[in-house]
């Protein structure tokens, strides 16, 4: 007698949910906008709260709107094969009409909690990832240079909600060590995934350079990362030694652990540990901002 194969068990509501706005990638960009909110006040109030949830629920709205103008080749690829619209939890319909009212209410919750400019810059975060990085990506293997102002983005939105201004180098400098991350974590990616997203038609880096010389160029850049970092005590963004400390030591970590890019033979392992390892150093530059007022108490 043969065995039947039962079917799967369908997902939740909810965790569809979670699924079609990336919560975890939402919460982290989150995240950095704490550090620009306390950057500006050098401590934190009740306001925190509301630019948390605006700058989130933006986050998730942008994150819903991809899967909807990406979802004919995520189900091209094994990595995003399996999100909701491919599966068929959700037409692109449903899912759009999630993403907006998500953008929506995050844009109005930064106007009227806290100001224009916070908001603006809000949409355009929005605007660039979907309106412009988003397209870009299946016409060159190098739009995740100008696609990186996204991850510049969100500590901007943070210190302007505080009330601090655009213009200010304190903020600008924060928000260039955010850009310059945010350049070899794409990479990193591409080398974990470049065959997928090559049969999905993406254009890739290791396509242009190969392997090798991609490895390369990540690990110049993850450096270049480390470097920029600098510029956080010269503009005064941290000012206590801990943090300095904090940072320094992150800074060489995630140096030595990216070393073994420049051997030859890179796996998917080494790419996936050091993808970590720099995700991991996004979230000590953060705790060190976040954490420096506090420590000069």
């Amino acid at each position: 007698m043969s065995a039947t194969a039962l079917p799967a068990p369908k997902s939740s509501p909810i965790h569809i949910f979670l699924e079609l706005t990336k919560l975890r990638i939402s919460g982290a960009s989150t995240f950095t906008a704490a550090a620009g909110y306390i950057a500006f006040l050098r401590g934190a109030n009740a306001g925190l709260i509301t630019t948390l949830l605006g700058i989130l629920l933006l986050a998730m709205g942008s994150s819903a709107l991809n899967e909807v103008q990406e979802h004919r080749f995520d189900a091209l690829m094994p990595r995003t094969a399996n999100r909701p619209i491919p599966r068929g939890d959700l037409s692109p319909g449903q899912a759009a009409t999630i993403a907006i009212t998500m953008a929506v209410a995050g844009f109005l919750v930064l106007l009227l909690a806290h100001n224009l400019t916070s908001a603006l810059l809000g949409a355009l975060a929005l605007a660039w990832y979907n309106g412009f990085y988003t397209p870009l990506k299946r016409c060159s293997a190098f739009a995740v240079v100008p696609g990186s102002l996204i991850g510049a983005l969100p500590p901007a939105i943070g210190w302007t909600a505080a009330g601090g201004s655009i213009s200010d180098p304190t903020v600008l400098a924060l928000a260039f060590a955010f850009f310059i991350w945010q350049v070899p974590h794409f990479w990193l990616l591409v080398g974990l995934h470049a065959e997928g997203y090559e049969e999905a038609g993406f254009p890739t880096l290791v396509s242009v350079f190969g392997r090798a010389r991609l490895s390369r160029l990540t690990f110049t850049w993850t450096c270049g990362t480390a470097a920029a970092c600098a510029l956080l005590p010269m503009f005064r963004v941290i000012l206590s030694r801990p943090s300095e400390i904090m940072l320094g030591l992150g800074a060489v970590w995630l140096i030595v652990g990216s070393l073994p890019l420049l051997k030859p033979g890179q796996d998917a392992a080494l790419y996936r540990r050091v993808f970590m390892n720099i995700n991991l150093f996004a979230l000590v530059l953060t705790a060190a901002v976040i954490l420096d007022p506090y420590f000069l108490r």
